[in-house]
């Protein structure tokens, strides 16, 4: 249980407050790359609080600004793209991607007012399908390259989920939380058997990107060979996950992306990768999006799929759910240990230090082979051991 002001700390999301800082220290996700078009190439988006457009200029190339113009605030968003940036719908003035103003038709044309306006502004990089942005203090990190994101050898394909109305916390505390699997998954064909027939025992091991969840299970009945199901919570928004796919005749790996939109939603993205021997996807190609809607209406889920059931356990939770009511257990150990991560990486940002798994040297982000295994279903390491499957750049 948490005191009302711890939970407020390791919750809130907006610049200034002591979570919302550490946030920003990290690259999210602010879109999917297929969203935006030529006929379409600006999207209002809201992340961290902060209410920005992301576009795709003629070039190619993406740029995220303040959604409202500082001029009169009008919404950038039903302005248009040029070669040289955004241009507001209202009055006309211009920004490119860093901020600067670049025209303001209505003014003279020996003014220099438009040399003293600084726009909101957010570098952004584009991989594996999505649109990256870093809102944090200079100098940025490095954009993690983390295998799902650079594999070529199969497909690609990205998942966004409708918008899950909840804290960004209760999502990742569920990544650390194994026992739920059964009993909220085990209705739905190949996650566990429909009778709990097996043990299991949960680790939760620190690594240099955040916390690697391991799962041993043992069948009862039979008494057979242990199976160990290991994969990582990157810090702080992220799962790495790895599960069945098409009935068994593949394993499609993929990154599950919390990204905080305000303190009570949560926007989900999921890359997907297959490996295949027939298909190759080069990690600037264009990549295929799907969008998934979970409810048919309020607190009506679709509790057929897996996300929906997830879905559904966050938000009954409460928008922001209230720690000081919850009584933890043995099983709860997970989510304790997130928490005291969450706790340590803001005071080291309040200290001034790098929060956990930032990356600066280039050398360790060529590709970030993050070495999940699941031996339920069939998936091993590459080298056929169980051993500690620590990342390796």
């Amino acid at each position: 249980m948490l005191t009302s002001e711890e939970n407020v700390l390791l919750t809130q999301v907006s610049r200034g407050t002591p979570c919302g800082e550490l946030l920003r220290r990290y690259w999210h996700p602010v879109a999917a790359a297929a969203e935006l078009s030529d006929e379409k190439p600006i999207k209002a988006v809201k992340i961290l609080n902060e209410e920005l457009v992301v576009y795709r200029n003629r070039q190619g190339e993406y740029g995220l600004v303040g959604e409202h113009c500082p001029h009169r605030s009008a919404s950038l968003a039903y302005g248009r793209v040029e070669e040289e940036g955004i241009r507001c719908p209202y009055h006309g003035w211009k920004f490119d991607n860093v901020g600067r103003c670049l025209e303001q038709p209505a003014e003279p044309a020996d003014s220099t007012f438009k040399d003293r306006i600084k726009h909101v502004a957010y570098p952004v990089q584009y991989l594996g399908g999505l649109i990256y942005a870093y809102l944090g203090t200079p100098p940025a990190p490095l954009l993690p390259r983390w295998d799902v994101l650079v594999w070529e050898h199969g497909k690609r394909w990205i998942v966004k989920e409708s918008i899950i109305d909840c804290n960004w916390l209760q999502p990742m505390e569920n990544s650390v939380d194994p026992s739920h699997l059964y009993w909220l998954h085990g209705d739905t064909e190949r996650v566990a058997p429909p009778l709990k027939t097996y043990a299991e025992k949960h680790e939760f091991i620190r690594f240099e990107y955040g916390i690697r969840k391991r799962r041993t299970t043992l069948p009862l009945a039979t008494g057979g060979e242990p199976a160990v199901d290991d994969h990582p919570l990157l810090f702080p928004t992220v799962l790495r996950h790895v599960a069945p796919f098409n009935e068994g005749s593949g394993q499609r790996h993929n990154l599950q992306i919390r990204v905080p939109v305000d303190d009570y939603h949560t926007q989900v993205f999921r890359v997907n990768f297959l490996p295949m021997d027939s298909e190759r996807s080069p990690e600037n190609a264009p990549v295929p999006l799907r969008f998934v809607q979970l409810k048919i209406g309020p607190r009506e889920y679709k509790m057929n799929m897996i996300p929906a059931q997830d879905s559904m356990a966050w938000e009954t939770q409460g928008s922001r759910t209230d720690r000081t009511q919850e009584h933890l257990g043995v099983g709860d150990e997970g989510i304790i240990e997130l928490r005291k991560l969450l706790r340590e990486q803001i005071e080291r940002v309040q200290q001034g230090l790098d929060p956990i798994g930032l990356i600066r040297d280039p050398a360790k982000n060529k590709l970030i082979d993050l070495g999940v295994i699941n031996e339920r279903i069939g998936l091993f390491a590459a080298d056929g051991s169980r051993g500690d499957h620590k990342a390796a750049s």
